[in-house]
């Protein structure tokens, strides 16, 4: 099991079917926080919903498809960081996240992004590392640009959210940019 110390507060533990509660209320208690860049808000609404996800996400990692991880700090669920596929013969992978806003602009998930770019790159063996941000979200749009990766493009009309599409600005890191 995926399971990464970041430093004597924080820790990435993949979900289990334990945390279907913590996250769950995570999520709940983020409700509109979150709404207003995560698009399957509105379908988590229950623990039940949230096992389903949990679910999928185990058989991702059993797949050898991706990896979803909890982000705890002082032992709470601060958020998620994942790998939203592995694609092997081309040596590519993307990462997602999100926090709940009483952890935004502590470092956290720069510190979870830096450990998922080491684990893809060192134990993965993966070339390249996307990460795909609305165009006017500026604080997970900082995320890449701190960690080195370079602004490749934009989608436009990338994700439909709710009642308005948003276009996605896209980051790429690759293997050698980390020696520049």
């Amino acid at each position: 099991m995926f399971k990464y110390q970041l430093d004597d507060q924080i820790e990435l533990r993949m979900l289990g079917l334990e945390h279907a509660y913590a996250l769950y209320t995570l999520v709940d208690e983020n409700r509109q926080h979150l709404r207003e860049w995560l698009p399957w808000i509105d379908q988590t609404q229950s623990v039940e919903n949230t096992k389903e996800f949990i679910q999928l996400t185990l058989k991702q990692y059993v797949d050898n498809n991706g990896i979803q991880a909890g982000i705890w700090v002082k032992g709470q669920l601060a958020g998620v960081i994942g790998y939203h596929m592995f694609n092997w013969q081309h040596k590519y992978t993307s990462i997602g996240y999100w926090l709940g806003e009483g952890y935004q602009g502590k470092g956290i998930m720069t510190k979870a992004c830096e450990t998922f770019i080491n684990y893809a790159f060192d134990t993965l063996d993966m070339n390249r590392i996307e990460i795909r941000c609305a165009s006017s979200n500026y604080r997970s749009q900082a995320i890449p640009k701190r960690l080195g990766f370079k602004e490749e493009g934009r989608i436009r009309c990338g994700e439909w959210l709710y009642d308005h599409y948003v276009d996605h600005i896209i980051y790429g890191l690759i293997a050698v940019d980390r020696f520049e």
